[in-house]
């Protein structure tokens, strides 16, 4: 196997030479940078990232958690992490965590990782105190849990309930539901109270009958759109905690002879693409994936650098994004 000291007998330089230059770093002629990467090529040489680690105590590895790997959302969020990682010179491993095989911190704190971003906690979660216990940087992204100073990076999920109630409100309708996402996330939590406060601001009841806390799954939203649209007095349009809960939702409508749009009005959270398939066409809140797992990435990174700095919190402003799945009440277009 080609070594660092091949390529600086090639050179004509000494190995830290080529260490040096190979990394960047300054204090090398770029004539002399020129003339090892001209030996390393002719000798075919990758620099070692287990010999670079061994130096610097860095693997410029980022772990990424995530329990819910086929939920639609995810990929979202964690391609443009990668990609951002990759621009900042580091590699990224994601890591299931499951209710069935759940994450040992013993995974997490091996030495093999720089740093960790966890985007799905669940309110109650020991894993950021482990962590911060260990002393490991990490980041939370999506979800965050109470009583812990940590980076986070999340939308103002409040908000974007608010704004869907304040939509529904202008629409006319008084008989809503919602199908929330869990009640141990800050996600579910956190949009059903700003969907309610902002329910009631426009003095608009949410019985309790007419509110489900679901797992984030196609399968919830159709299974409690069914129950839902079965009652005496079924609501007239229906709040889904995510895209996909909508995206079920939606389908129990057709189900039953519907249209979402028309019969009924369905309103999604997070503006995944699926949300704008010709299929779905989705009213919904936009979350600004990207620039969440931008920041996160970013975030990691100078707390990697600088890990007794102050912990910063970054807020993003939800949108909401009009589509085809809302409409005034029926009985109201009728009247009229």
């Amino acid at each position: 196997m080609t070594t660092s000291h091949d390529v600086a007998k090639l050179a004509g330089v000494s190995q830290s030479t080529v260490s040096r230059a190979l990394r960047g770093l300054p204090g090398i002629s770029e004539k002399t940078r020129l003339q090892i990467q001209r030996a390393a090529e002719m000798l075919a040489y990758v620099p070692s990232d287990a010999g670079r680690s061994l130096s610097t105590k860095r693997t410029r590895v980022i772990g990424v958690v995530s329990a819910e790997l086929t939920n639609p959302f995810f990929p979202e969020l964690v391609e443009p992490m990668r990609a951002e990682f990759e621009r900042l010179g580091y590699r990224m491993l994601l890591i299931p965590d499951s209710s069935e095989n759940p994450l040992e911190i013993d995974r997490l704190a091996d030495g093999t990782l720089d740093g960790v971003i966890l985007t799905t906690v669940v309110l109650g979660s020991q894993l950021p105190h482990r962590l911060a216990a260990r002393k490991i940087p990490f980041v939370l992204a999506n979800r965050e849990i109470d009583g812990i100073q940590a980076d986070t990076v999340v939308l103002d999920n409040q908000l974007g309930g608010k704004i869907v109630a304040s939509l529904l409100a202008d629409l006319g309708h008084e008989k809503v539901a919602a199908i929330l996402g869990p009640a141990d996330t800050s996600v579910g939590r956190d949009r059903g109270t700003g969907f309610q406060q902002g329910l009631s601001e426009r003095r608009i009841a949410l019985l309790p009958e007419r509110v489900r806390n679901e797992p984030f799954t196609y399968s919830a939203g159709h299974k409690a759109t069914i129950e839902l649209l079965a009652a005496a007095e079924p609501p007239t349009a229906i709040f889904c905690g995510n895209d996909v809960i909508a995206f079920g939702a939606c389908n129990a409508v057709a189900s039953l002879g519907l249209i979402p749009g028309h019969d009924i009005t369905i309103i999604g959270f997070d503006n995944i693409e699926m949300s704008d398939w010709d299929l779905f066409r989705i009213t919904t809140v936009n979350g600004d994936l990207k620039g969440m797992a931008e920041n996160a990435a970013r975030l990691l990174i100078r707390r990697i650098a600088s890990p007794d700095g102050a912990p910063e919190r970054i807020t993003l402003e939800p949108e909401l994004i009009l589509r085809a799945t809302h409409a005034p009440p029926l009985g109201m277009r009728l009247r009229a």
